[in-house]
């Protein structure tokens, strides 16, 4: 081959990859897509809503509303690497679920998780009717047009807390709150958040595995046998032919500035922007392990939300003293919104889609 033949050659290939790497940010959820590897860029397009105009909004996740008075966080887009995000569509969301029944089952992350959801449909549709329902443990918000019902039910550990002559009693073991769930069509779990929790704030007096009862064990390993209890409760009674399943993944806290780079922060407070890297300095939290692990074990089909990273480097997003508590408290775990629990759903509604 000549000079000028190699010539054309090395051209024509050079004006492949750059087509190849035009073409990449177009691809969206392609068979090796990462979502959850990225950064954060700022997109005048953002935030999907304004909070303002979501009338049902809880004040602990209402920040704006609270007085906070930077408001570049909710102007962050996230941007995966290899592939681009497709851009949240209301409309089309509730056409596809038309008649279906979509339930999150969580703590506190989870209400914010599908408070966001709730914000973002209701912002696409304003004019169109819906109603709020709560029984029990489960509140019901219904796109009447759509018949589309999203339903949160409040369980912070998955399995049972019983009562008994002894006290309240964590079971391991035990999950009796599953036939809430069996009959949805997309479910979206999570729970990790109160499992640290000692104190007042402690839900239980004891821990039951099997005909064993003791007062405390290791948090993790709790974590870890819950877990395995209700993947087993996953692989009995979801049917995957009908129900698609989710595990929200685990949503960090910041509170230790010395994990992000920032040694003098002791919280999140005056924080007002993201790191705009694509690591976190302090790593993932040991319970990621824990969950992808057990994730692992479950031979039906469970998608594993994976935002604890992109979270991790939003230490901007979090209430901190425009919460539920004021400048009486500083939320550093729970979520601002509009905000960072927007993108988790916008990765629901591509994996969705």
């Amino acid at each position: 081959m000549g000079s000028t033949d190699k010539a054309i050659s090395y051209g024509s290939a050079l004006v492949l990859s750059l087509l190849l790497l035009l073409l990449l940010p177009l691809l969206h959820e392609a068979e090796g897509c990462d979502m959850f590897t990225g950064r954060w860029v700022e997109d005048a397009s953002y935030p999907l809503y304004d909070p303002s105009t979501c009338p049902f909004i809880r004040r602990e996740f209402a920040c704006k509303r609270n007085g906070r008075p930077d408001l570049d966080y909710p102007t962050f887009r996230w941007q995966p690497q290899g592939c681009k995000l497709a851009r949240f569509n209301g409309v089309e969301f509730l056409e596809k679920n038309k008649g279906k029944k979509i339930m999150f089952v969580g703590d506190s992350l989870s209400l914010n998780q599908w408070q966001s959801l709730t914000c973002m449909l209701h912002s696409s549709v304003p004019n169109s009717p819906y109603n709020i329902t709560t029984q029990g443990t489960i509140t019901t918000f219904t796109f009447q047009e759509y018949g589309v019902e999203l339903k949160l039910d409040r369980n912070v550990y998955l399995v049972d807390i019983v009562r008994k002559k002894i006290g309240r009693v964590l079971k391991l073991d035990s999950i009796n709150d599953g036939h809430n769930w069996s009959e949805m069509d997309t479910l979206i779990f999570n729970t990790w958040h109160w499992w640290s929790r000692r104190g007042p704030s402690q839900p239980w007096d004891y821990i039951q595995l099997g005909s064993n009862v003791t007062k405390d064990m290791n948090r993790m390993k709790a974590f870890k046998i819950a877990l395995g209890t209700w993947g087993k409760w996953v692989d009995t009674v979801v049917d995957a032919q009908k129900t698609r399943v989710f595990f929200q993944g685990i949503s960090p806290s910041h509170y230790k500035g010395a994990l992000w780079g920032e040694p003098t922060a002791r919280s999140c407070a005056k924080q007002n922007e993201p790191l705009l890297g694509t690591s976190y300095p302090g790593g993932l939290p040991a319970e990621v392990g824990v969950l992808k692990r057990a994730l692992g074990i479950i031979s039906k089909p469970v998608t594993l939300l994976d935002i604890t990273m992109l979270s991790l480097l939003r230490k901007d997003g979090h209430p901190s003293i425009y919460g539920l508590g004021g400048r009486t408290g500083n939320d550093c775990s729970h979520w601002c919104l509009s905000g960072v629990p927007d993108t988790w759903n916008e990765i629901l509604y591509n994996y969705m889609a």
